[in-house]
């Protein structure tokens, strides 16, 4: 299973300073978190997305700069299958930036997507009219109602002014609950609290919320 981040500022802040706290968590995971790793930022109001496939806490972060949103990914990939930069996250489209972490069992859609991840997003984007909270809500259900089993489903879709957080989980309730900090300043969503820091409060099972 993987590692959930988001961090929105209005003020720029430093790439490196956040990455480096989730490797540590992704690193110091009960799962191993090393197959590949992602992360979208905004500069000049744009998307731009990083990809390796090495383990997060071996990469570098000192080259990205500033930004006021993250949306990073640390992947365990289900069964150690398809290890590949592409299939690494986050995935994106018109404008949409996706992160998911979870286990689905028998799911009955008809999608296209290289992993299951994958499927997962197209098959929101269909319910997606300018409505990203409406899509994911639509998505989820249908979703839910179509697969045998949902060990996990956790999804963060992001676009330049908000992010909206799905959690959904049937077992291992302290490792698949995501974490909320809100600041004054800084809005972070992690799957795990920042170690030694204050403030972070856990998100409910069956959470549908923007942020």
């Amino acid at each position: 299973m993987c590692r959930l981040l988001y961090v929105r500022s209005e003020q720029e802040f430093s790439i490196a300073e956040y990455l480096k706290k989730f490797a540590y968590i992704s690193k110091n995971s009960k799962e191993y978190q090393g197959h590949g790793w992602g992360f979208a930022y905004l500069k000049d109001n744009q998307w731009h997305i990083y990809k390796n496939i090495k383990p997060i806490w071996e990469d570098n972060f000192d080259t990205f700069g500033e930004t006021t949103i993250i949306v990073a990914h640390a992947r365990s990939a289900f069964q150690d299958k398809d290890i590949r930069v592409e299939n690494n996250m986050p995935f994106s489209a018109n404008d949409i930036i996706y992160i998911f972490n979870g286990e689905l069992h028998g799911v009955k859609i008809k999608e296209e997507g290289r992993i299951g991840a994958e499927k997962i997003f197209n098959f929101i984007l269909r319910f997606n009219n300018n409505n990203i909270l409406g899509a994911l809500q639509k998505g989820t259900e249908i979703i839910e109602k179509r697969s045998n089993y949902i060990r996990a489903m956790n999804i963060i879709m992001a676009d330049k002014k908000q992010a909206v957080l799905s959690s959904l989980f049937n077992e291992d309730e302290e490792y698949f609950t995501m974490n909320v900090k809100n600041d004054i300043d800084k809005l972070i969503i992690c799957s795990d609290a920042f170690p030694n820091e204050d403030g972070w409060q856990k998100i409910d099972n069956r959470t549908i919320k923007v942020f």
